[in-house]
């Protein structure tokens, strides 16, 4: 059976037995209704969980494991802005593959360059719900917006990306093959640079040990 995950504060789990968080109090007991002697897995978001067993309002620790469905990687998606909720299903989708940072990237052509406090909020919610649906041990990062070129990686990292150890790869087609697609009344290559396009961003960055760029499928 699969059980119910809630990421809680690390000082809320200190111990063997510990009472039930109040930040998960009413979502256990009056919307989920779960009753002594019913299990579920808290987690620090550190990588690791513990099964817990509810008993006269306490938390009984029955056993504590790292979380197997953590990717090992340390995955950063540079995310150009985005209209409407586009960004919501990014955050979620991007937390149940794995990605552990995004960094929201205004760029030259982004239509929407600001993000209000209670948007960031959300979209730090999706990603702790949607880490918890996946079985993830830790919540994703969601940065706050920042230029384009403050996303960029240390000084010094980029000549790795020449190199097999830490190349770079590219989704499209195969090597010197180039292709011209027409977006807003103009043609770019096959292999854009991340949020050149009209709506505010055509693709990603995935930055890890290797990076790989996404153009435009439209």
């Amino acid at each position: 059976m699969t059980l119910h995950r809630f990421f809680v504060e690390p000082a809320e789990m200190a111990g063997d037995r510990f009472p039930l968080p109040t930040a998960i109090e009413r979502q256990v007991r009056a919307v989920l209704r779960l009753r002594d002697g019913d299990r579920l897995v808290l987690l620090r978001n550190d990588g690791a969980e513990a099964i817990c067993r509810l008993e006269a309002g306490a938390c009984v620790v029955e056993d504590r494991r790292p979380a197997a469905s953590e990717p090992h990687h340390r995955l950063t998606v540079v995310q150009a802005m985005l209209k409407g909720d586009a960004l919501e299903q990014v955050v979620q989708h991007g937390t149940e593959v794995g990605v552990a940072t995004f960094k929201l990237a205004v760029t030259d052509r982004s239509i929407v360059r600001e993000l209000p406090p209670r948007r960031l909020e959300r979209l730090r919610t999706i990603a702790r719900e949607a880490a918890e649906q996946s079985e993830r041990g830790r919540i994703p990062e969601v940065m706050a917006p920042v230029p384009r070129r403050r996303t960029a990686e240390p000084a010094g990292s980029a000549h790795k990306h020449r190199h097999r150890s830490g190349g770079r790869l590219r989704a499209g087609r195969g090597p010197g093959r180039r292709r011209r697609r027409r977006h807003c009344g103009r043609a770019w290559p096959a292999d854009p640079a991340v949020g050149d396009g009209c709506g505010g961003g055509r693709g990603v960055d995935l930055v890890a040990d290797r990076r790989l760029r996404l153009g435009s499928r439209r």
